[in-house]
């Protein structure tokens, strides 16, 4: 089964192997925390995030800069240094290697980052290039951001539409399928557009710099589900959101009816979700719309009900989520259609 390791294994064999356990380390290896917390002295902290790119190929360098580095923004940290390891197919050209590291050095400008190092190789058995991006920054010890922070009477924050990241691969990946399902084909180029729209560095600074948030998450594999599930399992809180209030693109809305998807776990890279405390959500609202980001309340923080996520369905259904693995409906498409 391709996609992250089922709770149950990760905690048995990967989480309760950590090696030495270190003082120093404020936030280690943990289910749905976002970057690793590490204090360094001087009333500074190191955060630290690493991220694979496998579901992705034609944008998979620019991708891999933005999706390690908005792990560590929702931390409330600006990302300062990459660290790629590229894995190449035997066959792979000149000119693969210079398409995905010209999209590492543009994506990098963006975020005002810097590659210090890394490592890339020919490795044999591969069909597509893959990409594990390290990224890392600083910050003072007090004003680090946690996935755990949701406080029951928060209200539920998310940023853009949902499905960002999915669309932008969907459009590029999976044209094809799109095509025969009937997608008409300027909805399919405006979808790639959506590729602009992948970082979420901006709004997590913003919020964060202001001291609003009390928790954000970057929702990637499981999409919007499985980020509100990773909020609700690190806080211990059951978050219930309203599928109505969940805004929703024509071009994701289009696409996913079109191939059977449900885009609320359609990969969600780009949207910015955060528990906001109800007195200040209209001042986040405000202050992400002068920076001409759309955001929108989407549900809110409960005492935890056994449940992780309860949705509320537009057509009046309620659906629990009682499992911590939520499987992205990109890793289906793979299933379905394979590589390109």
């Amino acid at each position: 089964m391709a996609g992250k390791l089922p709770p149950e294994i990760l905690k048995k064999y990967i989480l309760s192997r950590v090696g030495v356990v270190d003082p120093s380390v404020i936030v280690g290896p943990s289910i749905g925390e976002d970057a690793a917390v590490i204090d360094i002295g001087d009333s500074k902290v190191l955060v630290a995030h690493v991220d694979p790119i496998t579901g992705a190929v034609e944008f998979l360098g620019w991708l891999a800069v933005h999706i390690a580095c908005n792990d560590v923004a929702v931390r409330g940290v600006r990302p300062r240094w990459l660290l790629p390891v590229l894995y190449l197919p035997e066959n792979a050209d000149l000119g693969l290697i210079d398409k995905i590291t010209t999209q590492i050095d543009t994506a990098a400008k963006e975020v005002n980052a810097m590659v210090v190092g890394g490592h890339s190789e020919f490795t044999s058995g591969l069909t597509r290039p893959l990409i594990s991006m390290t990224a890392l920054g600083i910050t003072e010890k007090g004003r680090y951001v946690t996935t755990s922070g949701a406080r029951v009477g928060d209200v539920v924050l998310m940023t853009k539409t949902v499905g960002v990241e999915g669309t932008a691969i969907l459009s590029t990946d999976f044209r094809d399928s799109l095509l025969r399902a009937g997608v008409p084909e300027d909805v399919i180029e405006r979808g790639r557009g959506f590729l602009k729209m992948i970082s979420v560095v901006k709004e997590a600074l913003i919020l964060s710099n202001a001291g609003i948030p009390t928790s954000m998450h970057d929702p990637t594999e499981g999409g919007l589900i499985g980020g509100l599930v990773e909020i609700a399992y690190a806080s211990n809180k059951t978050l219930e959101v309203w599928e109505g209030k969940i805004p929703i693109a024509e071009e994701t809305a289009l696409m996913t009816k079109a191939l059977g998807l449900d885009p609320l776990r359609l990969i969600s890279s780009g949207v910015l979700v955060a528990t906001v405390p109800q007195e200040r959500v209209e001042e986040a609202i405000k202050l992400l719309n002068q920076y001409g980001i759309k955001a929108t309340v989407i549900g809110r923080v409960n005492e935890y009900s056994g449940h992780y996520v309860v949705i509320r369905r537009e057509d009046g259904r309620v659906e629990e989520i009682d499992e911590l693995y939520v499987k992205d409906e990109l890793i289906s498409m793979w299933e379905r259609y394979g590589s390109k």
